[in-house]
């Protein structure tokens, strides 16, 4: 198994990756005056970390529709600004309670408790007024799309919808009803694959892509973020902390429900293959070779070693 992207999709993740830490850094408050607690918590709580998928899965996608980088940048900047603050609040105490992301020490433990939720409410404020912002898109209707696709997507039938399930779950798991396939799928579409959806289709919304464009894009996503998960799943069964940069074995251990716990290991394994196959497909068929690295995005998220 291939564990590294290959090289065109390393040199496209390097190349977003630097220019949305660039985009974050101007972004992201000045660490000044009163609030300079609070700024420092929210930069550490964005920059230098991440593989930065679900920018480039925004970037790319625009790229499509020959969307000006300036215009993806900031969507994926935004993008990376809520995904930061649902793993700054995830980690809390009174959620996941983690003391490790991304190699190194959670907000909580690298300020205080208080500091990670402002920290949190800041960076998902951020998100939002850069989407709003005319330098993101000169159309209100475009800028309204945005708010609105990143709104559902973080909200309760999105992120923190998700959230209040898998934390439900452990209850239902200790009062012997642990969670089926279906409501697995629906939790995980929710926590992790509702953003995932949002950044691929954030780049047609920017283009004002055909409702087919968007929809074919939306269902490789879909698809995307459950192997994504499944993926995950398998990290956290046959990983080191080393390698993923956080705790491992923590969700088997708290009675969470996992796709690797419900179906075994290898099904596990061919399922996400097989959602893969089927996300990159949807790809070629609608975009053929321009969506290259859509492509090897979704093989690279089954292979990944953290």
């Amino acid at each position: 198994m291939n564990e590294q992207p290959s090289p065109a999709l390393a040199a496209a993740m390097q190349e977003v990756g630097a220019a949305v830490e660039a985009a974050l850094d101007r972004l992201l408050p000045a660490v000044e005056g009163a609030t300079e607690k609070l700024d420092r918590a929210m930069r550490y709580a964005s920059l230098g970390g991440g593989k930065r998928l679900r920018a480039l899965l925004a970037v790319a996608s625009a790229d499509l529709f020959g969307v000006p980088r300036e215009r993806s940048l900031r969507v994926a900047a935004a993008i990376e600004m809520l995904h930061g603050y649902s793993l700054v609040h995830d980690d809390l105490p009174c959620m996941d309670d983690d003391d490790l992301r991304r190699g190194k020490p959670t907000v909580h433990r690298a300020f205080d408790e208080a500091s990670a939720v402002l920290a949190g409410d800041g960076l998902q404020a951020q998100a939002f007024l850069v989407l709003a912002d005319p330098a993101t898109h000169a159309d209100a209707g475009v800028q309204a799309a945005l708010v609105a696709g990143l709104a559902l997507a973080a909200g309760p039938r999105g992120m923190v919808g998700g959230q209040a399930i898998d934390l439900a779950a452990v209850a239902r798991c200790e009062a012997g009803l642990p969670l089926g396939y279906e409501e697995i799928a629906d939790l995980q579409a929710r926590k992790t694959g509702a953003l995932i959806c949002f950044s691929a289709e954030a780049g047609a919304i920017l283009g004002q892509a055909k409702p087919a464009e968007r929809a074919v894009l939306r269902d490789y996503a879909a698809e995307l973020g459950l192997a994504f998960q499944i993926a995950d799943d398998l990290l956290d069964h046959e990983g080191s902390a080393a390698e993923v940069g956080k705790a491992v074995g923590k969700d088997a251990a708290a009675g969470k429900a996992t796709f690797v716990g419900l179906l075994g290991l290898e099904p596990a394994r061919a399922k996400a293959r097989a959602l893969t196959n089927s996300a990159k497909n949807r790809l070629a068929s609608q975009f053929g070779p321009r969506s290259m690295v859509l492509q090897e995005l979704a093989e690279f998220v089954i292979t990944r070693r953290s």
